[in-house]
């Protein structure tokens, strides 16, 4: 039996399509120039087939009621990128850069004023109230049973002498217990590699020393405002 898409991925399915031609359309060049590869129509044509296998493969983790959908959403989509240019020899570090970098140029087409309207929203007292309610919900038995390919995390208040204004603690990753199930570990370092800049294109910078990618036993997000200029 052919694989399904969620029903609540399938709702999002062509601004997830339409993002993925862009994020191909500001890669063109670093694939041909870095990865050295000379059919990019072709490229094109596996990552966008990849990714339409790979939103059969998304876990539900509870749609617009849960903030990790997001996450999911906008970045899985570097899975399928990755696993095609893999798969043709690219060295994961070059593979790295140009996922970063493609996303970071995606980022920025968005007007100033609007993305740095959301890290002040991603920021706000309110948002933090949001973020320690969903925290305490990730944790527990009757969520994780529910949505076990969710993510699991601690919201950190700052001590004296931190400068961060807020943290999270990520326990458990949506995106580590999916490499875990396709077999994509060795991609998997790609994908937090985007992190810091998603927030600094906001305004918001990210401290991160470690990651459960790395190994550690937690991923130790803090988050601060970048000075305006």
């Amino acid at each position: 039996m052919a694989e399904t898409v969620h029903p609540f991925y399938e709702q999002h399915r062509g601004a997830m399509e339409a993002a993925m031609c862009h994020r191909l359309d500001l890669a063109a060049a670093m694939l041909r120039e870095r990865a050295h590869l000379s059919d990019i129509d072709g490229i094109r044509g596996e990552v966008m087939d990849e990714f339409e296998f790979v939103l059969t493969q998304m876990p539900y983790v509870g749609g617009a009621a849960s903030r990790m959908s997001d996450f999911f959403m906008r970045l899985m989509g570097f899975m399928a990128i990755s696993r095609v240019l893999h798969r043709h020899g690219v060295p994961l570090s070059v593979i790295g850069e140009i996922e970063r970098e493609t996303y970071k140029a995606q980022l920025l087409t968005v007007r100033e004023a609007e993305r740095l309207a959301a890290g002040r929203q991603f920021m706000s007292l309110e948002n933090q109230a949001l973020l320690r309610e969903q925290a305490a919900k990730s944790v527990t038995e009757s969520h994780q049973q529910q949505f076990p390919e969710d993510f699991v995390y601690d919201f950190v208040e700052p001590g004296p002498g931190d400068s961060f204004e807020f943290g999270i603690n990520y326990k458990a990753c949506g995106f580590c217990k999916f490499a875990a199930r396709h077999g994509d570990k060795d991609i998997l370092p790609n994908i937090c590699g985007l992190d810091f800049d998603a927030y600094a294109t906001r305004g918001i910078r990210l401290e991160r020393t470690q990651t459960l990618a790395g190994g550690a036993s937690h991923c130790n997000f803090r988050f601060s405002r970048l000075p305006s200029e």
